[in-house]
Parts: C-alpha cells; sequence; structure tokens
C-alpha cells in the first residue's frame, strides 16, 4: 500500500496534503481587510552596550541568542518508547534509500511504508507525541521526493518553481497597535542585548501585534521553521564580513527564507536582488543558473552591501531602509528633509509606503525573536541545516544523471542546488550533492564520455525491467543500450546490474 493510501486509511487530520506536495510553491493569498491607522509615534531607544558599527565580536550573538535560535543536541535520558519507534522508523527509512540507491524500488516502498507505519502505531496518549508528528512529518516530505519522481522515474520536465515573498503584501498596509504591548516591550528592551540597535515605536508594536495574531503568527512560524536550513551558514558570513547577526531578520522579511522568491518588482532570491544590484556584487546569470537564489553566494553579497550602506550612512535602519529602496532614494530623504534618522524621515513621509514599513518589520522581529519565551516561540523545532558535498562538474551535465549515480530523486537536487535554472549544470560548476555521495558520483560520471555527460543516463536495474522496458523507459533501441552494456547483450539485464543508457531526449 501506498504512502497515500496509509495516511488516508488511518483519517490523519494533522498530515495534510501540503506534506505531500512540499516541493510545490506555496503562495500566499493576497490579505483582504482593512485596518486602523497607527497612533502617533512615540518613540522609546534603547542603545546598545557596544558600538554600533559594523565591525562586531561574532560571539556577542551567539552568546545571547534565544534558546530556540540554538540548533544544538539535547542530552536525552534512557530511550523511552517513543525514541524506540522513532529510531525504528529512521533505521527503516535509510534501508528504503539504500535499496533505492541500488534500483530495488519495490522494496525500497516497502521499506518507507514500514517506517510510516511504525510511526502511525503510536498510541495517542504516549508521552512526547509531538515528537512522532516532527518525525512523521519530517519523512513523509522526504518520502514524498521519491514519490514526485516516480521512485526513480525523475522529473525532467526542467520547470523551475519560484516562491512568492511571503511579507509582499503586507509592506503596503498598516496595523493597530495594542496598548498593552508597550509596557511590555519597554522591559524586553531594557533586558535585550543586540548589535542592531532596537526601538521601539508605534509602527514596530503594530507589527508586533500582527505577528501575534493568528495570520502573522503562521507566516512568522514557517520563515522561522525554515530558517533553520541556513542559519548556520548566514551566522558565519555574517560575522566574517563583520555586520549584526541581527541582520538575518531581513533574509525573514525578503523571502521567509526561501531561496527561489521572487517579487513583483523582479527581485530575486533569499536577499532579493534586483539584476543590476545582485551584478554589482558579484551575483551573475546566465543561461543555466542564477547567482542571486545561491544562499551561500547571495548572503556574503548581502551582507557586503549591508556594509557599505552603512559605511555611507552611518546608520544601521538608514542603511536598512537603503537595502529596500536603494541608497538614492534615501540620499534625497535626508537632503529634502534635513535629517539623517530614519524615524524622523520616517514621520515626514519622504520615503516609499514600502520602505517605512520595511524598517519597523525588521525591528519587530528582532524584539520577538530575541524575546521567544514572552512569544511563545520557545523550543520551537527548526529544519536542520543543510548537509551536502560539493564538486565541480568538468562538463555540462544532466542532474537525471547525478541524481542516478547519488541515489536520490532530481529533486532533492534542486533544492541543493536552487541556483539552477535548468536541469543541466555547466561546466565548471559546483553542484551539490546530499553528504556521503561525493565519491560515488565522481566515479559513476567518469564512466560517461565527458561530452555526453548532459543527456546520458545509467539505470540500476530492479525487479521485473526487462531490456525492451528499460528501452522504452528511456526512449532509445535496446541495440544502443547492449552496443554499450555488452555484459547484457547475451542474457537479459539481472537485478542490481547498473547500465549506461545512451539518450539525446533531455538535452536542454
Amino acid at each position: 500500500m501506498t504512502l497515500r493510501l496509509q495516511l488516508k486509511r488511518i483519517g490523519l487530520t494533522s498530515l495534510s496534503l501540503g506534506f505531500l506536495t512540499s516541493c510545490t510553491p506555496a503562495y500566499n493569498q493576497k490579505f483582504a481587510m482593512s485596518f486602523l491607522p497607527p497612533a502617533p509615534r512615540n518613540a522609546v531607544q534603547w542603545t546598545p552596550l557596544a558600538d554600533s558599527g559594523p565591525k562586531v565580536e561574532p560571539n556577542l550573538y551567539l552568546s545571547d541568542s534565544a534558546s530556540f535560535l540554538k540548533i544544538t543536541s539535547r542530552s536525552t535520558s534512557a530511550s523511552t518508547q517513543v525514541d524506540v519507534r522513532i529510531r525504528r522508523a529512521e533505521e527503516r527509512f535509510q534501508e528504503g534509500k539504500r535499496l533505492y540507491a541500488k534500483g530495488d524500488r519495490e522494496n525500497a516502498r516497502a521499506r518507507f511504508d514500514d517506517a510510516i507505519d511504525i510511526l502511525l502505531g503510536t498510541p495517542e496518549a504516549a508521552a512526547d507525541r509531538t515528537k512522532v508528528d516532527r518525525k512523521l512529518e519530517e519523512l513523509v516530505t522526504a518520502i514524498h521526493r521519491y514519490d514526485v519522481n516516480g521512485l526513480g522515474a525523475g522529473d525532467l520536465s526542467g520547470q523551475v518553481a519560484y516562491d512568492r515573498a511571503p511579507l509582499e503584501d503586507i509592506l503596503e498596509m498598516t496595523f493597530p497597535v495594542d496598548p498593552n504591548l508597550t509596557p511590555k516591550v519597554q522591559e524586553q528592551l531594557t533586558a535585550t542585548q543586540s548589535q542592531l540597535p532596537l526601538q521601539m515605536t508605534d509602527a514596530v508594536l503594530s507589527y508586533i501585534n500582527y505577528f501575534s495574531s493568528d495570520r502573522g503568527r503562521r507566516t512568522l512560524l514557517a520563515g522561522l521553521k525554515r530558517s533553520g536550513r541556513y542559519r548556520p551558514l548566514i551566522s558565519k558570513i555574517l560575522a566574517e564580513e563583520g555586520v549584526p547577526q541581527e541582520l538575518i531578520y531581513l533574509a525573514q522579511a525578503e523571502s521567509g527564507f526561501l531561496p527561489r522568491a521572487v517579487s513583483h518588482k523582479a527581485a530575486v532570491g533569499m536577499w532579493q536582488f534586483v539584476q543590476w544590484r545582485g551584478r554589482q556584487y558579484g551575483l551573475m546569470q546566465t543561461a543555466y543558473h542564477d547567482d542571486r537564489m545561491d544562499p551561500e553566494k547571495a548572503t556574503r553579497s548581502a551582507a557586503r552591501h549591508l556594509r557599505d550602506l552603512y559605511e555611507k550612512f552611518g546608520d544601521w535602519y538608514l542603511a536598512i531602509a537603503a537595502y529596500n529602496c536603494g541608497d538614492g532614494c534615501v540620499d534625497k530623504a535626508v537632503q529634502r528633509t534635513g535629517y539623517a534618522d530614519f524615524w524622523q524621515i520616517r514621520d515626514r513621509r519622504a520615503l516609499p509606503k514600502e520602505t517605512t514599513n520595511y524598517v519597523p518589520i525588521i525591528v519587530a522581529m528582532t524584539i520577538m525573536h530575541k524575546n521567544a519565551k514572552d512569544y511563545g516561540l520557545e523550543d520551537l523545532e527548526l529544519d536542520p541545516p543543510l548537509q551536502f558535498d560539493t564538486f565541480e562538474v568538468e562538463s555540462s551535465t544532466h542532474l537525471a544523471l547525478i541524481a542516478d549515480a547519488a541515489g536520490c530523486p532530481v529533486s532533492e537536487l534542486r533544492e541543493l542546488n536552487p541556483a539552477l535554472t535548468t536541469n543541466v549544470a555547466p561546466a565548471g560548476y559546483a553542484v551539490h550533492v546530499p553528504e556521503g555521495s561525493k565519491a560515488n558520483v565522481i566515479a559513476v560520471l567518469e564512466t560517461i564520455p565527458a561530452e555526453r555527460r548532459a543527456s546520458w543516463r545509467i539505470h540500476r536495474v530492479s525487479a521485473g525491467d526487462t531490456l525492451p522496458s528499460i528501452a522504452k523507459q528511456y526512449n532509445t533501441p535496446v541495440s544502443s543500450i547492449t552496443s554499450l552494456n555488452p555484459s547484457a547483450s547475451a542474457t537479459d539485464a539481472e537485478v542490481g546490474d547498473v547500465l549506461i543508457i545512451p539518450t539525446a531526449s533531455q538535452i536542454e
């Protein structure tokens, strides 16, 4: 029985179809409600203990991070029954992956189903039931990658799925201020350490109020959960570039940590670079890839751009505003009003509406994240950091061939390589592959002529496969397969055999 049928059989309400379609982009509905305008601003400033310049000690933030932001292993007591079930399910899943890599799709499916059944058999009243639910969601998402690719068929459409920037709608909106938040936030700022100066204004309070609502909280939590994939990478780069660690929340405001986010202004990537600005900071676009969607390269460029803006304006709020609307726009606002202060310029409506809300959103999220317990964000389960190996392809190479060699779905490679805009990685491109698979991938690629790696495939023979069925699957003659695989010409292919498949059908 397939995973879908099993879930349907038990009537799980907590596992929606969304878990089974995690590879498709999610689009937020446009808000169709009006809100009261913000009350007049009443600013209370908190001044950080350290100098707010761009060069900072990298450990300051890390030593004061909210507990839910730290991705660490927690010590555990003796294994409970829940822990045993989770361990057994993980073992079955890993067995399934190994079988899939060997081409045994039928038994791989059986192991995947076993893993799900083990978790579904957990009593509802069991202690730590939430741990089981989290593991179940994790495995459903992982197994779905294989389902999307037909357990080996591969999605070769070449269509890149883009995501809508989650907070784009609210940048033009205003929200009510909850007066009860004022003393609470004042107290929080007194006890909060931050490399980024924090101020409480009505605009900031209005966004804290919004992100505390059901709608805003869903958006906030989705971004926070996803941030776990990239947080160690981003934190490291921000420290290396000498800018405040709190600037990570620009990525949440810009894209919700979606590497392929696209705005209505054609800004692209986790840090939302428009084309010309991206090129200014070394983010190139070609027919094969767009560096703006590369999390590491884009983060490095964003940190340097923000540092340059701070050095120009001498103020982090003006630098953040300039990141949103451009340094020329902020320059004109300063000249027109005579104030080199974001809040004064904001009050005089000298900046675009989107920018006047952009800075308060980032300040609001920073305050909430640094006071996670007060906002019900403590102990939030973040996505695990992405783990991968990297190597440069010597010639143009199809992702399907790399996936064949790595024993993973094409969709997993796309998640690890979001900057690729086609199914072919160009010569010299640094490709990410699942951790531990690099040596095998390189060894397999060396068996394929360099000039054929953009089209040829390899196939691991499964039970029920015949040379005619394999030839039909890849739309190539049997004679072409046997000419490259002499051992398969005398007798039919045997389970476990690895065949080189010559085909031109996937050339981009």
